[in-house]
């Protein structure tokens, strides 16, 4: 029996395929290197250009200060105005709670209609809807909020608000229309499908047998939704409402045509503030130089702000998730 003759020198596929591995595992890293690069570029480039006001007015003094006033100097020296970024901020956080209040419990109630109980006929067209809601621009919710919304159907609901409730501090006149609640209400429409779309897919890949057993040992639907469904899934509902709550504080032209852009805060829903996103959009294009270092501070301060969100987020799924035994998540 003859001995098989291979040839010494390798075959030109041989060495591609050897080739093909490490140049695929290079470019992965690079690609996923190149977040934290430009991640870091963004950063450090606002930060620089911010650090002046940060010096004049102090981190903490920029972040409580209620006065702003834009100042108009071109160089480096002395500055003339006052920078207190806290109406933004002020205004950011409470939109944003408006929203996620409105919008989870309504994102909860439609995942589970599409889910659990709507007939099979509907639950692709209503998952479609529902994804379709989410790619309408923002620029379109406002213009919408502010001609049809505000006019027709939320000014006499304030109206009714502050004539019923007007004692509470919330809800004191005058009622103006456009203002912080009438932005959160908005705003919960704008980031209810991204809730919904997320929080559907974590409730449809809800292992079965659990379902059935529940129902097996005598358990109600609504049982087997409130004791089996909904717990196993809460992490990812944190992780969706976050990510919602995330978009909603870095919405910008929805809120800017919809909260009234003005330098105060008041405690009251019911009247005009403004937002962090809002403020840089509608004044950058005619600050002077020393105001747009006012505005890259207020940057500034909104990507610390969501950033601290999103790394609440992961570390409470994460945490949830050991304490559920979930290694998925």
């Amino acid at each position: 029996m003859s001995a098989t003759v291979r040839d010494p020198q390798p075959s030109l596929r041989a060495r591609r395929k050897r080739l093909a591995d490490p140049a695929f595992r290079w470019f992965v890293t690079l690609a996923g290197t190149s977040v934290f690069v430009i991640l870091a570029a963004m950063v450090v480039r606002t930060t620089t250009d911010a650090w002046p006001i940060f010096q004049h007015e102090g981190f903490f003094g920029f972040l409580t200060g209620d006065r702003w006033v834009s100042g108009s100097t071109r160089g480096t020296g002395d500055f003339t105005g006052t920078y207190g970024a806290w109406p933004f901020i002020y205004g950011t956080l409470v939109t944003a709670l408006i929203a996620i209040v409105i919008a989870l419990p309504l994102a909860l109630c439609v995942a589970i209609y599409i889910n659990q109980l709507a007939p099979k006929r509907l639950r692709n067209p209503l998952s479609y809807t529902v994804e379709m809601l989410a790619a309408v621009p923002s620029i379109v919710f406002g213009m919408w909020g502010l001609f049809w919304l505000v006019p027709n159907v939320l000014l006499p609901v304030f109206g009714w608000l502050e004539s019923v409730l007007g004692w509470f501090f919330l809800f004191e006149g005058p009622v103006f229309g456009r203002g912080y609640l009438a932005a959160g209400i908005v705003l919960a429409i704008m980031i209810l499908p991204i809730i919904t779309a997320i929080v559907r897919e974590v409730i449809a890949v809800h292992p079965a047998d659990q379902q059935h057993a529940a129902y097996a040992l005598g358990a109600t639907r609504f049982e087997v939704i409130r004791k089996v469904v909904l717990p196993s899934s809460f992490s990812g509902i944190v992780g969706a409402t976050m990510l919602g709550l995330g978009r909603a504080i870095g919405e910008t032209i929805a809120v800017m045509m919809l909260i009234g852009s003005t330098k105060s805060w008041e405690g009251s829903l019911l009247r005009m503030g403004d937002s962090m996103a809002a403020h840089i959009a509608a004044t950058f294009k005619d600050s002077s130089p020393e105001a747009v270092k006012g505005l890259m501070a207020i940057g500034v301060a909104l990507f610390l702000f969501t950033m601290i969100i999103n790394v609440a987020a992961r570390l409470l799924v994460w945490r949830i998730g050991r304490v559920a035994g979930d290694a998925a998540v």
